[in-house]
């Protein structure tokens, strides 16, 4: 039986950690967003020391918190761009510098912002100049168990993804000859880019800088993955007539102690009563909001036509823009729930306020339309079953990752 025991732990994440080797590390560890130590502007020299560890070359085998580790199979690295630590900071660098765009305005974090949930509270992207777009800013969270990006999966990858808004008209305004040239002039910049990379600075590495950078930027546990660890244990002990604790605590003290620690989490980050309703009702078969919103982030990573701007005489056609296929018009892509209440307004074009609105949208069937997904049904929700699917969805929001936005290259 402790065998036995000994590996459902593991699966459910609970054993006793492991001392990791120098090469591996957890995603959510603060000292890989912390940036290089120091007050003020990063100087060549403080660069310099930085890039002398070796230790921050080295590609790290990294691994996803609890709360996303059933995930890992859905974890994405290209072989081509593994994750060091000298590269992560590199593109947190990269990532909150107003200068990659047209007249220093807009940076990645502009649209996409750690306050708002890695995404951005405006119906719309906001680019230089006060232009936008059509689409809502999508968030940034959790991408390292994604690969096509945008609402309509343009980007093959995290790396072209990261890319594209730099050259974009009204996001950043800038050119890729432009801004490899401002990067190549400033020498912090200049000195990474060749330590790093073993060039001069080109725009495929300030993508695969600003890439890895974003790998490291995953959601914390939430009280509803607190709450799931307490149910599979139950679910266990009870399997194995293990019920009463003290018997538990005698046959198997290290599983007593860990199913002790899972209730004090739970304990202190608990679900209402309104969110546990709200959880029965969102993976029931009347309402099947797993159909698409699967997995460990709430998404199937598909496209699918929710009849969202559908009524509008020249509609936004979504994926059919990338794919021609008569079925992809106006789908787009499934958006994860982690941390869903920090990143509104929502839907591809920002339409919906609220997550109550997105419910009711749900509730009603969408919007009719030729292209409609046929995991789009409606369903009866009464207005507390409306609430209780909120509740939900807002206890599925977890810590973030400490980031360091200030420091970066000085002129």
């Amino acid at each position: 039986m402790r065998m036995k025991v000994s590996l459902f732990l593991l699966a459910a994440g609970l054993a006793v950690p492991v001392a990791m080797s120098a090469d591996q590390v957890k995603l959510g560890d603060p000292s890989l967003t912390a940036g290089i130590a120091g007050q003020g502007d990063l100087t060549l020299s403080q660069v310099a020391a930085w890039l002398a560890k070796p230790e921050n070359h080295k590609p790290l085998e990294v691994q996803l918190p609890e709360n996303l580790a059933p995930g890992k199979d859905a974890l994405y690295v290209p072989e081509d761009n593994p994750i060091t630590r000298a590269k992560i900071e590199l593109g947190r660098q990269l990532y909150f510098d107003r200068r990659l765009s047209v007249g220093n305005e807009v940076s990645c974090a502009d649209c996409h912002h750690p306050d708002e949930g890695y995404g951005r509270k405006t119906q719309f992207g906001v680019g230089i100049k006060g232009l936008t777009g059509d689409r809502n800013s999508p968030t940034s969270l959790n991408r390292i168990l994604s690969k096509a990006q945008f609402w309509d999966g343009r980007a093959k990858d995290l790396e072209a993804q990261a890319v594209g808004p730099i050259a974009n008209p009204i996001e950043m305004g800038n050119t890729h000859e432009e801004c490899v040239k401002f990067v190549s002039a400033n020498a912090v910049y200049k000195a990474q880019f060749e330590k790093i990379f073993g060039r001069a600075p080109n725009i495929d590495d300030v993508g695969r800088a600003i890439a890895t950078f974003e790998r490291t930027i995953v959601t914390g546990s939430s009280p509803y993955d607190y709450q799931a660890k307490v149910d599979q244990l139950d679910k266990y002990l009870e399997s194995e007539g293990l019920q009463d604790l003290e018997t538990l605590k005698k046959e198997e003290p290290k599983t007593y102690a860990d199913y002790v620690e899972a209730k004090k989490l739970a304990k202190a980050s608990p679900m209402s009563e309104s969110a546990i309703r709200g959880q029965k009702l969102f993976f029931s078969k009347e309402a099947n909001c797993a159909a698409c919103h699967v997995g460990v982030n709430f998404t199937d990573e598909k496209f699918h036509n929710l009849g969202v701007g559908m009524a509008s005489d020249k509609p936004d056609l979504g994926r059919f823009k990338e794919t021609g296929k008569e079925e992809d018009k106006g789908a787009f892509k499934t958006p994860s729930l982690r941390n869903i209440a920090q990143n509104g307004p929502y839907m591809h074009d920002g339409s919906q306020k609220t997550l109550l609105e997105v419910v009711e949208w749900y509730a009603k069937g969408g919007h009719p339309n030729p292209h409609l997904s046929d995991k789009i049904k409606k369903f009866e929700a009464s207005e507390q079953d409306k609430k209780d699917l909120v509740a939900f969805m807002e206890a599925l929001t977890g810590p973030l990752p400490k980031v360091e936005s200030k420091r970066l290259p000085a002129k």
